[in-house]
């Protein structure tokens, strides 16, 4: 007599499996290629010209550091440049420091 008031649960039919599970691989496969193009690729590149900028590095040339500091490089060793930034005034710097090598007679150019 209670079937009568209170009406039997009957659980609905799984839903098919197959086709989500496949669908969650090819969204997270695709995050990683998205990832890789995006961040990954991009900055390791960036980092391989960084690192043939410093190693390139040679007495004469004209650089820009990370700090905006403009000057001519007087020496150069392993880990360390020397940079003119003005007659008579030169700084000590890690290489790291450098992020662009400037073209010739920029320094002239900009003190006219």
């Amino acid at each position: 007599m209670m079937d009568f008031f209170i009406s039997s649960a009957h659980a609905q039919a799984a839903a098919p499996q197959g086709g989500g599970a496949m669908f969650n691989l090819l969204f997270i496969g695709g995050m990683f290629v998205l990832f890789y193009l995006i961040l990954w690729r991009p900055q390791s590149k960036r980092a391989k010209e960084h690192r043939e900028l410093v190693s390139n590095l040679s007495k004469g040339d004209e650089v820009l550091t990370a700090g905006g500091i403009l000057g001519k490089v007087t020496k150069v060793s392993a880990e360390y440049i020397t940079v003119e930034v003005a007659n008579g005034v030169e700084l000590n710097l890690q290489k790291a420091s450098v992020s662009a090598a400037l073209p010739k007679g920029t320094i002239k150019s900009i003190d006219a």
